[in-house]
């Protein structure tokens, strides 16, 4: 009786095993309808050693569902700040948002990475302790993407996005361009699951 239990316990340990495996590898997973992205994204990272020192970064975690192949909405944050010793600090915030459509793919160019577009709307500001301006108001970004992935469900990014705030404040518009670096976990949704347990059986 205790050897049958044991048979049965290792058999379902082994069927999990294998369907984590299948979820982890399964090939062209990721940016299927009802699967999820979560991650984040980094820009403007410097740390200046000289004196006075300085530091700059900012992060953008991100979420999204895949409403249908290729297709995603979902939301994003970020947070950022420019600081120099003895003369403040500026700061960035946002919250709002965003879509992506992805495309390329499935050749042997590039057979590991998609080509994608972004866009956000959303709230976003600034504050700036060198002259005091602010603006705060109406954010939006748009630009072009790459995403390598490492795994099927893992993915290092690139992404080239054009910013915009229009608000209020002593500026009533700021804008920049921004080079950003992403790694983003892409999970299976419900749908996916069940299709890699259904086929572990």
């Amino acid at each position: 009786m205790v050897k049958l239990y044991k048979t049965t316990t290792m058999k379902k340990i082994t069927l999990a095993a294998f369907a984590l495996f299948g979820l982890i590898f399964s090939a062209k997973a990721q940016i299927q309808k009802g699967n999820v992205l979560i991650g984040s994204d980094l820009a403007n990272l410097n740390l200046g050693l000289n004196s006075p020192t300085s530091f700059s970064g900012t992060i953008a975690p991100k979420a999204a569902w895949f409403i249908q192949n290729n297709v995603a909405l979902g939301a994003y944050a970020n947070l950022g700040i420019a600081t120099v010793k003895g003369n403040g600090s500026d700061f960035t915030y946002g919250v709002g948002a965003l879509g992506r459509i992805y495309a390329g793919g499935g050749n042997e160019i590039i057979r590991h990475g998609r080509v994608f577009g972004e866009a956000n709307i959303g709230i976003n500001g600034q504050n700036l302790s060198q002259n005091g301006g602010s603006t705060t108001g109406l954010g939006f970004g748009v630009g072009p993407g790459f995403a390598y992935f490492i795994t099927p469900s893992i993915g290092l990014e690139t992404l080239i996005k054009y910013n915009g705030i229009v608000g209020f404040g002593s500026s009533p518009f700021a804008n920049n361009v921004a080079l950003n670096f992403g790694f983003q976990v892409y999970l299976p949704g419900r749908a996916t699951a069940n299709k890699v347990r259904n086929d572990v059986r």
